[in-house]
């Protein structure tokens, strides 16, 4: 396989350079093409997405009302997942983005 060699502004120079045909000439495999530029890209990630935990939440850990007698749920403090503005059920921590 026969190819002419380009300077950096992207013209010929009139060189050539014979490449093995068995490694150059084959065609490539698209899906390996894929995970390779997937596996980057998931490298280029910074990871240090988070969210606050049961513990980090701001708010009181008085309880909101009695245990019985008014007819409500029971309900300990605010930094219960159940108040979601304060603390989201699903829970996010850094770390690495791992790819095989």
């Amino acid at each position: 396989m026969q190819l002419e060699i380009i300077n950096t502004e992207g013209k010929k120079t009139g060189r050539t350079i014979d490449l093995p045909e068995e490694i150059f000439g084959a065609e490539p495999n698209r899906h390996a093409i894929w995970l390779a530029v997937k596996q980057y890209l998931a490298a280029q990630r910074q990871g240090t997405h988070k969210v606050k935990t049961r513990a980090e939440a701001q708010g009181s850990s008085k309880k909101l009302h009695k245990q019985k007698g008014t007819g409500g749920a029971r309900k300990g403090n605010l930094r219960n997942p159940l108040y979601k503005v304060v603390v989201p059920f699903s829970d996010q921590s850094p770390m690495a983005t791992i790819l095989k």
